[in-house]
């Protein structure tokens, strides 16, 4: 224990969050509890009541996160100075590489967000986590009015149901694709890739100025 208190309290809590991380990922939220993770941790349970109130401040540190690494992911796509259609290809890219990489954490991106700050409840982290939240959304906004400048997209999309429609159908795309994979192959013929970019396509022609299949 004597090593453990020269480092920084930021060690010990990285520590915990991703022994929760990989817990989370094999039982779920639910079915872990904080003697899992204080043993997963290599910590006493008490230790751990040092670093973190609850396993709902451990959820909220690995949703913050997630949405920093999404925000990385999104950034480094339109990025790129390229045409509407390949920097939505990128996008689709960066989502489906964050799905493979980080699997867990593609699953919490969608899950309710708290915008009640007010609360005494509230959790510091949920507010950064609301706040990385609209950055991606103010991404992807500058995306669709760059588009529409263009001549590349609907002139008359409603940029916020737009943007949340996108994540909606883009993540749900993305993780019924992993999940029925081999079902895909069997009965479509088709690869994880190949429905995919499918699907990617015909989502794109729903906000697109000219519709090409």
């Amino acid at each position: 224990m004597g090593r453990r208190k020269k480092e920084p309290k930021s060690t010990h809590r990285e520590n915990i969050a991703s022994a929760a991380s990989t817990l989370f990922l094999q039982k779920g939220i639910a079915a872990t509890s904080m003697d899992d993770i204080a043993k997963a941790a290599g910590y006493s349970k008490a230790t751990l009541y040092v670093y973190f109130e609850n396993k709902e401040e451990i959820v909220s540190i690995l949703v913050l996160d997630s949405m920093k690494k999404l925000y990385n992911y999104i950034s480094s796509a339109l990025a790129q100075r390229v045409t509407t259609k390949e920097r939505y290809d990128l996008i689709c890219c960066g989502l489906v590489a964050y799905q493979e990489e980080f699997p867990f954490y593609f699953k919490m991106v969608l899950d309710k967000i708290n915008i009640n700050f007010e609360s005494s409840n509230c959790i510091p982290e949920e507010k950064e986590t609301y706040q990385v939240g609209e950055e991606i959304n103010d991404k992807i906004k500058e995306f669709l009015l760059s588009g529409i400048s263009n001549g590349d997209l609907q002139s008359g999309l409603q940029i916020m149901p737009t943007i949340f429609n996108l994540w909606g159908m883009l993540s749900g795309i993305i993780q019924l694709a992993e999940n029925k994979e081999e079902y895909i192959l069997s009965t479509m013929g088709l690869s994880k890739k190949e429905f995919l970019d499918y699907g990617f396509q015909m989502l794109y022609c729903s906000i697109a100025k000219e519709k090409k299949l």
